[in-house]
């Protein structure tokens, strides 16, 4: 990070371990990490505020330098070269598992392949986003950063070339020769005995860096996608795994805060969080693709939170902490300036307060098909599961601020309505399966009213189409999952006229807005925001369904386009294509993945 300037956030890769992320940007500046867990305090975020937020970075001192970035073939190990007449450096950046006995550590070394290339190394943390001083000790090869008010909060960085200490932070200058290598290990200092920094600094990018590397190689292997497009969907699958938490087997919906959907607007959320909706999607996708052990995990993650569920309360949440606190306060970062001037930047998430009904469908589907796949729900389990059933059938009616997270009134809403049926639709399909005692008669009866409620109250003759919430004249993306979910066959004329509907209002090409504030939509938010990537998908995925497969693979294809040099993406994309909001995005990448599944599948039967 240069000081005072931004890096477009599509401009980064990501590393991580199961635990946390780091964005390396294409100059090979960390700008965002949290340590050590998703959900830690920041050490560097100079991607919210350039001049404050703190970066580490690892960079050749060479004019008129192009940088290249990839990941070695099927991992998340990442390189970053750069490229000059007067010399070729290459970056590693990488972050080893971490299991329970070990550190968490960030590992980055560099290597010259041709000529000598003068190097620096800045490593400036700002602790607790930014908030709070650090102390900065040690000898030239081994330096402790602790933060002032917490000394448990320590971590050490460690090399084989020497640095020096200015003003808190530290630097480090050097020159390579061709085949020359220097290592930066930033390592937390609390949770292991301490190997000599010789002895670690070998272990790391020697046993640590083979094991990285074998364990991605070995999970993607796991898949059991051999369809078109497979590069892009193991990138996609290995993208929801860094965002996966080991110990808890939770996940994030993206590892990022306070980056912004509408620039220098207020739309800058913190996703470090576990929404039920999200991870539920995910396990879809997991599953999908054969990752059992991703979703037992998950499903592990879900029966705790039901046992731990207030009795006055009764239901689940929309959304938890990574180990599963309901409590998530929203607080404002003033003293940070934001991406690009992007204010507020947030940390906590005051949605979390909010009442929305489509979640128990997100989930009840995903138990569905990890029963469908897996076979074991346990009646243990389906018994905390069916009292959210019953919630359902008994509060279906209500209003809630739905699937985008409203931040005005409570309305009647598709999506959450539509998500109501799923939940006893799939219910009453488990329940069957495995001959569970439950009152199948009540949700058939609920499940067949929720159904005509849908199909009559919220059809629009105006628009001929299905609309947002009942009584509205708006169109919401959303709909689009209405045949996803098998609500609604994708050639039935109310389906089809809707479809129109939403290509005439909502998209263009194969960009998809997910609602129209110019059209009388609204959030309770100022500005208007970017084109919807999940919902290009989910349009791709209906193209598919309702039998227009060219259209759908040609639309699939130029999306495809829209990520970023490493097949990422964010929630958003701007006027200009680049991506916006926090990075990288689970559910976009989820849906990515649902839409290459069907769209192969029907393209394998297509061309026969």
């Amino acid at each position: 990070m240069i000081s005072g300037t931004y890096q477009p956030i599509g401009d980064y890769g990501v590393i991580g371990n199961l635990h946390t992320v780091a964005l390396v940007s294409k100059f090979g500046s960390i700008d965002f990490l949290c340590f050590t867990r998703f959900d830690s305090p920041s050490i560097f975020a100079s991607m919210l505020d350039a001049d404050k937020g703190g970066f580490f970075d690892v960079r050749p001192q060479l004019e008129d330098v192009d940088t290249k970035q990839l990941y070695l073939p099927d991992t998340t190990v990442l390189l970053t070269r750069f490229l000059s007449e007067e010399g070729v450096a290459e970056l590693t950046d990488f972050m080893p598992v971490k299991t329970e006995e070990k550190n968490c550590v960030l590992v980055r070394s560099v290597a010259v392949t041709r000529g000598n290339v003068p190097m620096r190394m800045r490593c400036l943390p700002r602790f607790d986003y930014a908030r709070a001083e650090h102390t900065t000790e040690g000898n030239q090869y081994e330096i402790t950063l602790t933060r002032a008010d917490k000394p448990e909060t320590s971590f050490r960085l460690m090399s084989d070339v020497p640095m020096t200490i200015r003003d808190g932070d530290v630097y480090a200058e050097f020159t390579l020769a061709e085949k020359e290598k220097a290592h930066f290990i930033l390592e937390s200092s609390s949770e292991a005995v301490k190997m000599e920094v010789e002895k670690a600094v070998a272990y790391y990018t020697g046993d640590a860096f083979t094991a990285t590397v074998n364990f991605w190689k070995n999970w993607i292997a796991q898949s059991t996608y051999n369809g078109r497009w497979r590069e892009m969907v193991n990138r996609s699958a290995l993208t929801l795994k860094l965002l996966t938490s080991h110990q808890f087997g939770s996940m994030v919906a993206a590892p990022t805060f306070g980056l912004p959907s509408v620039i220098g607007g207020g739309r800058n959320w913190d996703y470090r969080f576990t929404w039920i909706r999200d991870a539920a999607f995910t396990m879809y996708a997991f599953i999908r693709l054969g990752f059992m052990n991703e979703a037992t995990a998950f499903m592990g993650w879900i029966g705790h939170e039901l046992d731990t569920i207030d009795e006055h309360k009764g239901t689940l949440q929309l959304m938890y902490t990574i180990d599963g606190k309901e409590e998530m306060p929203e607080i404002e970062l003033d003293h940070l300036s934001g991406y690009k001037d992007s204010k507020p930047v947030r940390i906590g998430n005051g949605a979390a307060s909010q009442f929305q009904l489509d979640i128990f469908g997100e989930l009840m589907d995903s138990i569905y098909l990890y029963d469908k796949f897996h076979g074991s729900v346990t009646y243990d389990f389906w018994q905390k599961m069916e009292r959210q059933i019953e919630f359902v059938r008994e509060n279906w009616q209500r209003p809630d601020h739905g699937i985008w997270e409203v931040r005005d009134e409570e309305c009647e809403f598709l999506q959450s309505r539509l998500m109501c049926w799923v939940a006893l639709d799939r219910a009453i399909r488990v329940a069957h399966h495995r001959s569970f005692p439950s009152p199948l008669d009540a949700w058939r009866e609920t499940r067949d009213e929720i159904f005509n409620s849908i199909y009559f109250d919220f059809w629009s003759e105006e628009k001929q189409a299905f609309v947002q919430h009942k009584g509205s004249k708006t169109l919401d993306a959303s709909a689009l999952l209405m045949p996803l979910v098998r609500f609604i066959n994708p050639k039935e004329p109310r389906w089809v006229s809707t479809l129109a509907a939403i290509e005439r209002e909502l998209v263009s090409d194969s960009l998809v807005y997910r609602y129209r504030l110019d059209s009388g939509a609204s959030d309770g938010l100022d500005g208007e925001e970017g084109t919807f990537t999940m919902c290009s998908f989910w349009y791709i995925e209906c193209l598919s369904r309702g039998g227009q497969i060219e259209k759908a693979r040609l639309l699939f294809d130029k999306m495809l386009g829209y990520s970023n040099h490493l097949g990422l993406f964010a929630e958003q994309l701007g006027r200009r294509g680049q991506q916006l909001s926090n990075f990288p995005q689970a559910f976009t990448h989820l849906g990515l993945i649902s839409a290459a599944y069907d769209l192969n599948r029907r393209l394998d039967n297509f061309e026969q």
